[in-house]
């Protein structure tokens, strides 16, 4: 009997810590990462801020527009530093994508990689040399068994600023569809 009761104790903390080592911290799931469309850019110029959102295999995050009113939506807000100006982020739109735990009802979801972009304006007299924009991105990850707590990052976009120079940066990124 004893020895059952000290048994039982034991075998419930190795499975829950199976458990929970198999389940991530939720700033582990999203990995974002800022990148300036122009290096350097140029005062007076307007650019933008692209946000790549990697999100982990078998997660996704909720989209900006959500399915229902009490799911949390994917917000970046943006600090910007003296000289610059920011507008509205334009994110995507999400897929919707079925889960167990939503019955019948797909969700709008984003998966994989996701790009959010941020227009900034660099004033005329901003101050050259690098710069760090400080941003922060909001989300919560779930996969198909459990929703994690929501999670904010810091994102550290840098700009290069010069007096009249710049040049294209990432395209890729910036490509319109």
């Amino acid at each position: 009997m004893i020895r059952n009761l000290v048994l039982f104790p034991a075998v419930f903390l190795w499975f829950a810590y199976g458990l929970a080592a198999q389940i991530p911290a939720a700033r582990d799931v999203v990995k974002p990462s800022a990148y300036p469309s122009f290096d350097p850019a140029a005062r007076g110029k307007p650019l933008e801020i692209a946000v790549v959102m990697k999100i982990r295999e078998g997660f996704h995050v909720n989209a900006r527009e959500t399915t229902f009113d009490y799911l949390i939506p994917t917000d970046l807000k943006a600090e910007p530093p003296t000289g610059f100006k920011t507008g509205s982020v334009k994110y995507p739109k999400g897929t919707l994508h079925k889960f167990s735990f939503a019955k019948d009802q797909a969700l709008n979801v984003y998966t994989d990689t996701v790009i959010l972009l941020l227009p900034v304006t660099i004033d005329a007299g901003a101050p050259l040399g690098e710069q760090h924009l400080s941003l922060k991105l909001r989300y919560q990850a779930c996969n198909n068994e459990v929703c994690l707590p929501p999670a904010t990052l810091p994102v550290d976009a840098v700009i290069h600023v010069s007096s009249g120079e710049f040049h294209p940066n990432r395209p890729e990124l910036f490509a319109k569809p």
